[in-house]
């Protein structure tokens, strides 16, 4: 299962360190603990929308920009979950009750 918060923290992550930044510099900067940020950056806690732009205006990136690249790589993994299951109309793709699990319409029941 891809969690956005995972995807979120690897994007602050990488970014952070294409700039040579030490983790402790951009929680002063950004004016969180250094702790905190850590964890946003490995995925384990959610980021609030002012905790993320404390930390995107401390990096001198755009919100936007980070969301953007986060929702380009959740299409990614959502079309490698899809190809994994052999489906050619990613639309029909749904997730069952188990968030874990996911499902093709139309595949079961008969249908």
């Amino acid at each position: 299962m891809v969690l956005m918060r995972r995807l979120l923290g690897e994007v602050l992550r990488r970014r952070r360190t294409a700039q040579g930044r030490t983790l402790r510099e951009v929680a002063a900067s950004a004016r969180v603990s250094l702790g905190y940020l850590s964890e946003v950056e490995r995925g384990r806690k959610e980021a609030s929308s002012e905790l993320l732009a404390a930390i995107c205006g401390a990096l001198g990136v755009p919100m936007s920009a980070v969301m953007r690249e986060v929702s380009d790589e959740l299409a990614r993994a959502e079309a490698a979950a899809v190809g994994a299951l052999g489906v050619r109309d990613p639309g029909r793709v749904r997730r069952t009750s188990d968030s874990s699990a996911l499902e093709v319409a139309g595949s079961f029941a008969g249908r």
